[in-house]
């Protein structure tokens, strides 16, 4: 199976067949989760006049002229009043209090002055003032939330006020996640040579999985040996929606994954190998509705390719409503593609002026390994096949 492009493999996974499944959850456990059904509007709000300041309720439009009013009762929030508002008569109300009957105006307390049971107009206000009119919030039946957005703070707040208290989400996928080599120590693990390397790939894959919304299953590190592999990652996809792996898939003598994701475990081969850097050597498959994504080992390759294929299919289970953060910025420095590949390079990102700016200032050069390209603020800038990009040229990138 010979590479594909980066606009390929995109497409493939974009074509897959998966299948979303919801749940409900409670409101105040639903932040960062994507809405699985349109919240509407049970009922105008408000659904009286109501104040929208403290004040005194009067009746301005049958009578404009008058300035001095009769106090005649209070109507504290949450409270109806029986009393009504007549042509020179007034009501003390209260924020968020219903208007009472016969009132059109509110005139804030800092505009009158008063005296004993009598309250005197000191600056006027025009007809309405003060006063949120019927649905001025929303209509019955107006959609406030559609389908498919990412729940933040404000939704919460909004669905509280319409009493609802469990809200239905699309489920994320479950996440397992190994790292293979026999060289690669865990944390805590002393070198017993100085061949061998500390892994972090397992630990950056979880937390990436995790910020996105993933539950995650750490299948920690395994050796480079057939049976363990093929044990770990069994346990892995019975236990999980999509089994993360790196290391194992490139050509050397020593790498098992391949072999076994398309001759052991029955997957069906969505792709092997894409021409980006970094990462070309990736496997994507499907077992079921369940999928191995098989990353490189080097720590750079496999974050980036977890980002760019392993996020799509999360996105997936989730109804697909969710994207990379790809944007316009403008470039500070000047870069270079000699190769038939799509690069990713991790480049700075700031904004300035209204509008993205990227470089790769302090950026090391090398190979695929150097995770510390990722510090900071970043993007990845998407550098198509055969070509370059000069300062001041406008680029796409990727906003991480």
């Amino acid at each position: 199976m010979s590479k594909i492009s980066y606009l390929e493999a995109i497409n493939k996974i974009q074509s897959l067949t998966i299948n979303s499944t919801t749940k409900k959850v409670f409101l105040s456990k639903s932040l960062g989760k994507i809405l699985a059904c349109d919240i509407k509007a049970h009922a105008d709000s408000p659904a009286y006049p109501t104040a929208a300041m403290d004040g005194y309720a009067i009746n301005l439009q049958n009578n404009e002229t008058t300035t001095e009013y009769e106090l005649i009762d209070y109507s504290p929030a949450g409270s109806i009043v029986s009393s009504e508002v007549g042509k020179t008569t007034c009501i003390k109300t209260f924020t968020g209090s219903l208007m009472p009957s016969g009132s059109d105006t509110l005139v804030p307390i800092e505009n009158v002055e008063l005296k004993e049971n009598k309250v005197y107009i000191k600056q006027k206000v025009p007809c309405g003032f003060a006063v949120m009119k019927v649905g001025e919030n929303y209509t019955k039946d107006e959609i406030l939330i559609p389908k498919g957005t990412k729940i933040d703070f404000a939704e919460i707040g909004v669905m509280a006020s319409l009493n609802i208290v469990f809200v239905e989400v699309y489920e994320s996928p479950k996440i397992a996640i190994c790292a293979t080599g026999s060289e690669i120590l865990d944390l805590g693990e002393e070198k017993q040579n100085e061949s061998q390397i500390r892994s972090s790939n397992h630990l950056t894959i979880e937390a990436l999985a995790t910020k996105y919304g993933c539950d995650t299953l750490q299948l920690g590190l395994i050796k480079d040996d057939k049976e363990s592999i093929l044990k770990a990652f069994e346990n892995g996809l019975n236990s999980s929606d999509i089994l993360v792996t790196t290391g194992g898939v490139s050509v050397g003598d020593f790498d098992f994954v391949k072999d076994i994701v398309i001759d052991k475990l029955g997957a069906t081969v969505v792709f092997k190998g894409v021409e980006i850097k970094p990462g070309q050597h990736v496997i994507v498959a499907q077992v079921g509705n369940k999928f191995i994504c098989s990353l490189p080992g080097f720590a750079y390759s496999s974050t980036v390719c977890f980002i760019l294929f392993c996020l799509p299919i999360i996105f997936a289970f989730r109804g697909n409503y969710e994207k990379l953060n790809v944007v316009k910025a403008i470039a500070k420095t000047s870069y270079k593609n000699n190769t038939t590949k799509t690069v990713f390079t991790a480049s700075n990102l700031n904004f300035a002026d209204s509008h993205y700016e990227v470089d790769t200032f302090n950026k090391k050069s090398g190979t695929s390994a150097i995770l510390t390209n990722l510090l900071g603020n970043n993007a990845l800038v998407i550098v198509e096949p055969n070509s370059s990009y000069n300062v001041g040229d406008v680029l796409d990138i990727i906003v991480l």
